[in-house]
């Protein structure tokens, strides 16, 4: 009798062969998601680009650009089914020590005034809010507000 192991999850470089999972993640948890071309332009970009993969199936991914000593978290998201489990952080926690490889000395990041557990991650990791951008996202009605947050590094 032989056990089937499991790879680990592990994080990777995003890869265009990666859009249409990545595609469907985002359109599951965004109501105003990003398009494919909006990924496949932050590859051709040079973009820090990265999934979350266990077994082939990605199940997380984000996208970070780096300039002028600053990060910007452009995006970051974790399918339904695997929320809750700790990979945002774990992620998150990635893009951060690229950053500080990359010799940032700040990392900034907007989120949707109305997206609690995300602002708590983010301020659990030490991102401070800095400021409010009026009417910054799309919504349901109208426009909601975002808060941007920054992390010294």
């Amino acid at each position: 009798m032989s056990a089937q192991l499991q790879e680990s999850p592990r994080i990777r470089r995003m890869v265009p062969s990666d859009l249409d999972a990545v595609v469907t993640i985002e359109r599951e948890v965004f109501l105003f998601p990003w398009t494919r071309g909006n990924f496949s332009d932050s590859l051709d970009a040079g973009y820090h680009c990265l999934v979350l993969e266990q077994d082939g199936y990605i199940f997380g991914y984000g996208v970070m650009t780096i300039g002028a000593e600053e990060a910007h978290l452009l995006t970051l998201s974790i399918a339904p089914e695997s929320q809750g489990k700790g990979w945002g952080e774990k992620l998150l926690r990635h893009f951060i020590e690229i950053a500080r490889e990359q010799l940032a000395l700040t990392m900034f990041l907007d989120v949707r005034v109305s997206n609690h557990v995300a602002a708590r991650l983010y301020e659990r990791l030490g991102f401070r809010q800095i400021g409010k951008r009026k009417d910054y996202y799309p919504a349901m009605g109208g426009r909601e507000d975002s808060l941007v947050m920054e992390l010294v590094l």
